[in-house]
């Protein structure tokens, strides 16, 4: 382990490791609580489309994506709140139009561009420094939002109705954490790219909410999986000559689809008991 600290990319990897943990950890158990999976799909898509505007621009992708994500997650959280019978499609259609403009602008971009290659299968052994401070901001800030709101936000991600009736500013909470998932997609896109960004929102949470009695808890178990997976994910690219990105998410399917299995068997166990 001390081979790999030697070097100033891996101490930066090792730091968007953890900071990427703590993000996913919060937003990703939101995001499966209140069935958001499919929608932040959509949003993760749809910002390529930020992406193909921002190199057609000359600006960083990183931008472009941000603000394209932020705006879709906008569009389909009024969609999924005005056409709930509608929503689905209507989300597909956007995801699907996102990453074909996105397509469309790279195309008429001229040059080879590395940094959409990055974009797309994650480089999170090449984050910069100044991208570690971005990270670190928007945990402080998804910390203290989850720290503030937490009764707020556990009323409506577990009773919508009750929380309104109970005053609850539902809508408000609702597209805040729209936004934040913009946000976390974007962050998260560093590490594994666009392409696996969801397994590593959801696996941690959908893990962590088999053994967790509260919100809070699933919350604080998800962080430290997300951890551990992304650690392991980390250590064991460097010295396979792995991509990082992939790895990370292969050793979170490895270990929830071993949890799943032994899950399963100890409840037929106990209900041959």
């Amino acid at each position: 382990m001390t081979e790999l600290l030697q070097y100033e990319f891996m101490r930066n990897a090792l730091w968007a490791c953890l900071l990427i943990s703590i993000n996913c950890g919060i937003i990703g158990t939101l995001v499966v609580v209140n069935r958001l999976v499919f929608l932040s799909g959509g949003i993760a898509h749809a910002s390529y489309g930020g992406v193909g505007v921002a190199l057609f621009c000359g600006l960083p992708p990183q931008l472009g994506a941000a603000g394209c994500a932020i705006a879709a997650s906008m569009a389909m959280g009024m969609i999924s709140l005005h056409a709930k019978h509608r929503s689905d499609t209507i989300i597909g259609v956007v995801w699907a139009t996102g990453m074909a403009a996105g397509i469309v602008l790279v195309d008429l971009t001229p040059g080879y561009h590395v940094d959409l290659m990055s974009y797309l299968f994650g480089s999170i052994l090449m984050v910069p420094g100044y991208m570690l401070w971005l990270m670190a901001g928007l945990d402080v800030f998804v910390v203290a939002w989850a720290f503030l709101f937490y009764r707020q936000i556990q009323a409506m991600s577990y009773d919508e109705e009750h929380a309104q009736v109970m005053g609850v500013p539902v809508q408000g909470l609702y597209f805040a954490l729209l936004g934040l998932t913009a946000l976390s997609v974007v962050m998260v896109i560093q590490a594994v790219g666009l392409i696996l960004v969801i397994a590593l929102l959801t696996v941690p949470a959908v893990i962590a909410e088999d053994f967790s009695r509260s919100l809070r808890a699933m919350m604080c178990w998800a962080v430290l999986l997300s951890m551990v997976f992304t650690m392991v994910g980390l250590v064991v690219s460097y010295f396979f000559d792995l991509t990082a990105g992939a790895t990370i998410v292969l050793v979170a399917a490895a270990v929830f689809f071993i949890f799943r299995i032994i899950l399963g068997m100890y409840k037929g166990w106990r209900a041959r008991q």
